[in-house]
Formats: structure tokens, C-alpha cells, sequence
């Protein structure tokens, strides 16, 4: 693929292994279900809904040279998505992602991203030497950048000019990972994406409201965050001020790549043009279609 990209998405490319129950869950609960892998990761997830509403995007990541990383390349590059970028390691496996879910929602998941972290700053060379962008002639143009790469990596990317003409939007991996996302507030670079729990952390404090926890990141650094808050009322703050919108009630069927979805969506309608108020209205819309089973359009 020669394109040139339309975004850039960096962070986890794996393999996700997703079991589903109808029923009510709780620990030690064995019930039947539904097991299922399929592609996934933060910012493979964030990638393909992209492809879906016409863009093209490019991955950066790390994926093994074995059999499960020849598969998951093939299958991206089958969606449409750009891996020429693709950081292939001969000695690091394939990351995966394994989650239950039961008709009360996410039950427990376990992030096995050992082989993204462990190959660090190499999956980011090609917006250093030249092939993408550099220092001196940095990537103009938007990147979606996932919380499972190292603190001590995006605290790099935080302050690297290498980054410095681009459109950042970020995401924590999950909750447990939300304080990676620090320094971009010292920084105040970027659009953060996160849940009331993730904001929560960040700051420090208990919010009752997505809009008091947008304020508050703004408060402490961000440049702009957009925090949502499950079937709840979400929010954007930014310099230009805050909005809010809630997202239509449907039937949920599944959890995990729901808050991916958004933000693509999200991202998407303002490259299409939209207002602020449009595009979080469009993003809340395409997590709910996402969330009740169907595809977001």
C-alpha cells in the first residue's frame, strides 16, 4: 500500500479472545456462552472503524514473526488498513487480549501486551527517519495513540517534536492503565479520551458527571478531554468551552472496543467537517449501534 495515510494509529495490534455470556456473571460464575478471536487492540480497533467511514489509516505497533502474527497481518491488511509500518520482531510473540463478558458487562479481562512494550521507542521509527516524518520536518495530520505503550514512551511522544504539528488523540488501554496518560496533561498536548473512572484517576478525585470530570482535566493540563460515562450523559471540554450529549438507549450486547468505537467515530466526523456538537452526537451514535450488535455507520 502506497498511499499516504489519512491517520496514523499507534499503539496495540493483537489478537482478541472474547467470551460472551446472556447470562448474570459474577466471580467463579461457569456458564455457557459464546468464545470467539477476532482483531483487536486499542488501536487496531480504533483503525478498522476508521476504514469503515472511508479513511485510511496506518498502524504502528509490534507483531510477531509467527504464525498468529502472519495471520493478524493478513486479516488487517484484508480490512483495508495500512501495515507497511508494522513493527515485525523475530523473537517477540504476538500480543492477545482475553476478556468474559456477561450480560451485567465486562466480568474481567487480561492485557498480554508484554511484546508492544518490550519493543518500545523501534515501533515509532518510521515518524523519525524520515519515512513518515522527523524532528525537523514532523508528521502534519491526525494519530490516535493507545495507553498500552509505556509511560516512559508517551512520555516521550509528550514533549518529541517529532510530534509537535500532529492532531493527537489518546486513549488509556483501560483504567489500570489511565496514568500513563499524565504527562500529556503537563504537556497540554492532545485530546484525551477517557471514562469517568479513568478521569477519575487522573485527577485524583471522584466525579459525579462526565462534564465536572472534563472540567477538571482541563483544569489540571489538558488541552482538551472528552469523557464519557456509559448510557450517561458525555462530555468535551476544551479552550473554546464545554458541551455535553447523551447517547441514545439500546439493548447491550457487548462491552469490549465500545469507547475505540466512539472515539473513531469521533474523529471521523470532525475530519468530515463537523461541529463539535455534531461529531460527539455522531460518535455517541455510532457506540450505541456498536454496543446493541450492529455495525456504526
Amino acid at each position: 500500500m502506497t498511499d499516504r495515510p489519512d491517520i496514523l494509529c499507534i499503539g496495540s495490534v493483537l489478537w482478541d479472545v472474547i467470551g460472551r455470556a446472556t447470562l448474570h456473571m459474577q466471580r467463579g460464575s461457569d456458564v455457557p456462552g459464546r468464545i470467539t478471536r477476532l482483531p483487536g487492540g486499542v488501536a487496531l480497533n480504533i483503525a478498522m472503524t476508521l476504514a469503515r467511514f472511508g479513511l485510511k489509516p496506518a498502524l504502528l505497533s509490534a507483531v510477531g514473526r509467527d504464525s498468529e502474527g502472519d495471520e493478524l497481518i493478513s486479516d488487517c491488511r484484508g480490512l483495508g488498513l495500512n501495515t507497511d509500518f508494522v513493527y515485525r520482531s523475530d523473537d517477540l510473540p504476538t500480543d492477545r487480549y482475553m476478556a468474559v463478558e456477561g450480560s451485567n458487562g465486562l466480568i474481567a479481562a487480561i492485557a498480554d501486551a508484554h511484546s508492544l512494550e518490550a519493543a518500545g521507542s523501534k515501533i515509532l521509527h518510521p515518524l523519525t527517519d524520515g519515512t513518515l516524518g522527523s524532528a525537523d520536518a514532523p508528521f502534519e495530520g491526525p494519530i490516535a495513540l493507545d495507553g498500552n505503550l509505556t509511560e516512559s514512551l508517551l512520555s516521550e511522544i509528550a514533549e518529541h517534536p517529532g510530534f509537535s504539528a500532529a492532531d493527537l488523540r489518546i486513549a488509556p488501554a483501560s483504567p489500570g492503565k489511565a496514568l500513563r496518560l499524565a504527562p500529556f496533561l503537563r504537556a497540554g498536548r492532545g485530546t484525551l479520551y477517557v471514562n469517568l473512572e479513568e478521569a477519575g484517576l487522573l485527577c485524583q478525585a471522584r466525579f459525579a458527571s462526565a462534564t465536572d470530570a472534563a472540567q477538571a482535566l482541563l483544569d489540571r493540563g489538558a488541552a482538551r478531554a472528552v469523557v464519557t460515562n456509559g448510557g450517561e450523559t458525555c462530555a468535551d471540554a476544551s479552550a473554546t468551552g464545554l458541551i455535553h450529549a447523551c447517547p441514545p438507549k439500546v439493548l447491550v450486547t457487548r462491552i469490549t472496543g465500545a469507547g475505540d468505537t466512539f472515539m473513531a467515530a469521533h474523529i471521523a466526523a470532525e475530519r468530515d467537517g463537523a461541529t463539535a456538537e455534531a461529531a460527539l452526537e455522531r460518535a455517541l451514535t455510532a457506540a450505541a449501534a456498536y454496543v446493541s450488535g450492529d455495525m456504526p455507520t
